[in-house]
């Protein structure tokens, strides 16, 4: 039987793309599924599925990037299976406090956006993309993505004001 982490380059590559990574693909999965639990499960896959896979990346940037996209897809999934369910708000909140957080009105918002808006807005406001990487980290025209910030920033504005 393999050892999950026996000190090969592979598994040490792993566990540093791990501790380097987990915080960020944490934080998304927990915007998508509203729970601890579930965010950790999110995550557990994503790594996984990091973890099995047979490929090279140009760039930690391009690494980053299939961790996002792969993590949004992952919860994506789990949330169109019949038993999951959303959760609200609340729990969220209470894993913030515990982990002494400061949840913000907006950040409130953004959670409640439709999926497509609030990937688009994760990935420019915290992320740091821009349209045109967004575009192609989701596999969508590029004017797609600038009318999902478009309308994912009205909503917020909406919301906010």
């Amino acid at each position: 039987m393999e050892h999950f982490l026996d000190g090969t380059d592979k598994e040490c590559d792993f566990a540093k793309d791990y501790e380097t990574y987990v915080n960020d693909i944490y934080r998304l999965c927990f915007s998508f599924m509203k729970n601890q639990m579930d965010a950790e499960d999110a995550v557990q896959e994503t790594f996984l599925k990091y973890y099995h896979l047979d490929r090279t990346f140009d760039s930690e940037g391009h690494k980053k990037a299939w961790l996002i996209v792969t993590a949004s897809n992952c919860c994506k999934d789990m949330l169109k299976h019949w038993w999951s369910q959303r959760k609200n708000l609340d729990a969220y909140e209470a894993y913030a406090g515990e982990e002494q957080m400061q949840i913000d009105e907006t950040m409130e918002v953004v959670m409640q956006l439709p999926d497509k808006y609030k990937t688009a807005i994760y990935l420019y406001y915290y992320e740091g993309y821009n349209s045109r990487e967004i575009a192609k980290l989701l596999h969508k025209p590029e004017s797609t993505i600038r009318t999902y910030l478009q309308k994912a920033k009205k909503i917020l504005k909406k919301e906010l004001l």
